[in-house]
């Protein structure tokens, strides 16, 4: 039924095939059935213009799909480097190296640093309010301090 479908269809088979796989890359994104829908595009494409055999457009796709799998990859791992605000998504880590006083007390390991309009959770050793502490990490949003 399938193959009697495909013969009846001939090269609008490709768009269809083509069609459907970039809606499945809509339904389960990832830029990866985008460049065998594109593919299958093309040789659609070919074949509504040229007469080819079914094997050759079977080629085709396979060669089509492989490059352009291989061009998108390398495509989108260039797109991936740091931008110029690595720490964008991480507040904590921006403060990492900054010295602040204490706006309260460390006591048992837990005090507190008011860093622009943000008050933030700190561990570190007992230090008196006002101290000045530098930043050594982090740990989710509690910093961690040392006496600067």
């Amino acid at each position: 039924m399938i193959v009697e479908a495909v013969r009846q269809l001939g090269p609008w088979s490709w768009w269809i095939l083509g069609l459907l796989l970039l809606g499945v890359e809509v339904l389960a994104p990832g830029a990866f059935f985008l460049w065998f829908g594109i593919a299958a595009l093309i040789v659609g494409a070919l074949a509504l213009l040229v007469v080819v055999s079914w094997q050759a457009q079977a080629i085709l796709f396979v060669a089509l799909a492989l490059v352009l799998v291989i061009l998108g990859r390398r495509f989108y791992s260039r797109e991936r480097r740091p931008g110029d605000q690595p720490h964008l998504n991480q507040r904590a880590a921006r403060f990492v190296g900054g010295v602040y006083p204490l706006a309260e007390a460390i006591s048992n390991g837990h005090g507190r640093i008011r860093i622009d309009d943000t008050t933030w959770s700190v561990t570190g050793p007992d230090l008196p309010s006002g101290t000045r502490v530098r930043v050594t990490g982090f740990d989710g949003a509690v910093l961690k301090v040392v006496a600067a």
